[in-house]
């Protein structure tokens, strides 16, 4: 007998990730376009306690956080040719109620079919990093051949270097000296430790005479802002966080170009087959992680109920790699 309510955490307005609350909702049904996933993992993502600490414009009192899930579709709007029993991984707009939840209603044309072989929270870990790093690497042009990855320790930038790998482009790096051998052995050319002041100097030295055709910025504005020194002519600064409110070099310079990166607004703006894309997009990343081509972060698995736990050792960086929540059949 399919069930009338479901557990859900319940965000409150001002209170950030104390005021976090697990309810009973009501269980409603898909619409037109829509379908009805029963979640099988969760993963947190930094953005996850940051709108909850921040707070969201479309957000009131009792409204579900979280972007990120994978669950098996049991029930479709009208429309929608997704079979109940389907097996999808997802990114939620932050406009509707999200995964931290039993049950999600989501946008069909967005949901990404998961390999039969490929593991509930595998799965769950992909969509806002993956998703991330492949627009970001959208933003610059296939000839492009020094590439910076800032923060290449985290998952977006795990990801993004080795799709940038793949691409057949030449990718530096910073990350902490702990992923310094992993990302080398991904086809990292050479990783610099961000702690260390003279990094940039010892970057440009192993470049010689060549100069960055790219710098993808994991970290803030303002950073990626000291970063564009390091571009050649006509080169890319792409904010990953944040993005550039005027520009960081004089006019008639190197002409670089400046890129936002802002997965969730796909959600309102994207045209349907905008959307489409980046769902077969999607499907490929699940693919390659399926087969062993694209490596996710490690996972720190964690008890539903224990969700307020997780998400503030998410912020406070207390472990490396995504935090993961299983939920029974």
């Amino acid at each position: 007998m399919m069930k009338t309510d479901f557990a859900a955490w319940s965000w409150t307005a001002g209170a950030g990730i104390d005021g976090l609350q697990l309810v009973r909702k009501s269980l409603d049904q898909p619409g037109p376009g829509e379908v009805l996933i029963a979640n099988r993992a969760i993963a947190l993502n930094p953005v996850d306690w940051k709108i909850i600490e921040w707070g969201h414009a479309a957000w009131k009192t009792g409204h579900v956080p979280g972007v990120d899930g994978m669950g098996v579709v049991v029930a479709s709007g009208a429309g929608v040719p997704i079979k109940p029993g389907t097996r999808v991984a997802y990114h939620q707009s932050l406009d509707r109620d999200g995964s931290f939840a039993e049950f999600c209603i989501l946008d069909a044309a967005t949901v990404m079919t998961v390999p039969a072989a490929l593991d509930d929270a595998w799965a769950a870990s992909l969509p806002c990093p993956g998703l991330t790093a492949w627009q970001a690497l959208e933003k610059i042009p296939g000839s492009a051949g020094d590439v910076l990855v800032v923060g290449a320790g985290g998952a977006v930038g795990l990801l993004l270097a080795q799709l940038a790998v793949q691409r057949g482009l030449r990718v530096w790096a910073t990350a902490s000296t702990a992923h310094h051998a992993h990302l080398k052995a991904l086809g990292v050319v050479g990783v610099f430790d961000y702690r260390d002041a003279g990094w940039q100097q010892a970057l440009q030295s192993a470049l010689g005479e060549r100069r960055l055709d790219a710098v993808f910025d994991t970290v803030s504005g303002a950073h990626a802002a000291t970063l564009a020194p390091l571009l050649g002519y006509n080169g890319h600064l792409v904010c990953i966080q944040d993005r550039q409110e005027s520009a960081p070099l004089p006019a008639f310079s190197t002409a670089i170009s400046l890129h936002e990166v802002a997965l969730n607004s796909f959600h309102a703006y994207a045209s349907l087959s905008e959307r489409q894309a980046l769902r077969q997009h999607g499907e490929r990343l699940l693919d390659a992680v399926l087969n062993g081509k694209l490596r996710l972060p490690g996972q720190q698995v964690f008890d539903f109920h224990e969700l307020p736990q997780a998400l503030r050792a998410l912020k406070q960086g207390s472990s490396s790699g995504k935090w993961v929540a299983r939920l029974a059949d």
